[in-house]
């Protein structure tokens, strides 16, 4: 048995696809996920695979002002 090397960026992209193809409840929510792939692009190609509207959402980080206000 050989053992696969891989980073630990590419290890959470493949678990997050293994996942996101067994259960079609599961979905990634968060800053850049589909416009970059995250800032450390560990998430390219999980749009290309799974779209933008049924498994991949946008949401704003809790650093931003939209979100800063409604916690107030």
């Amino acid at each position: 048995m050989s053992v696969r090397e891989l980073t630990y960026g590419e290890a959470v992209k493949e678990a997050i696809a293994e996942e996101m193809r067994r259960d079609p409840r599961v979905f990634l929510i968060g800053e850049d996920v589909a416009e970059a792939g995250h800032p450390f692009k560990t998430l390219i190609g999980l749009v290309q695979e799974f779209g933008t509207q049924s498994s991949t959402r946008r949401s704003p980080s809790p650093a931003t002002p939209a979100s800063a206000s409604a916690r107030r």
